[in-house]
């Protein structure tokens, strides 16, 4: 049953490209997200403890920069799936 549904699906192209462009989209929203949510908390913290600034900032550059890794591969995977069909 899943598997008809899912040949029917990949038989129509259109609804490939659909989804590879709500998956894009939805990457870089939650990027987005994401290192909002990152840059909010290292405030707070900085706020706490304005000493350990240069700890906090630090680290809020490195998952920053993860949290962009894993967006971008989002949309480079999403991106071969629009080209290739």
């Amino acid at each position: 049953m899943l598997l008809t549904v899912l040949l029917q699906a990949a038989a129509n192209v259109g609804l490939i490209k659909l989804g590879a462009a709500i998956g894009a989209g939805l990457a870089a929203i939650g990027a987005g997200i994401g290192i909002g949510k990152i840059g909010g908390q290292a405030m707070d913290a900085i706020a706490r403890q304005p000493e350990a600034k240069g700890d906090i900032r630090s680290n809020m550059i490195i998952i920053a920069a993860l949290v962009e890794g894993v967006a971008l591969l989002a949309l480079v995977v999403c991106l071969m799936v629009f080209l290739m069909n």
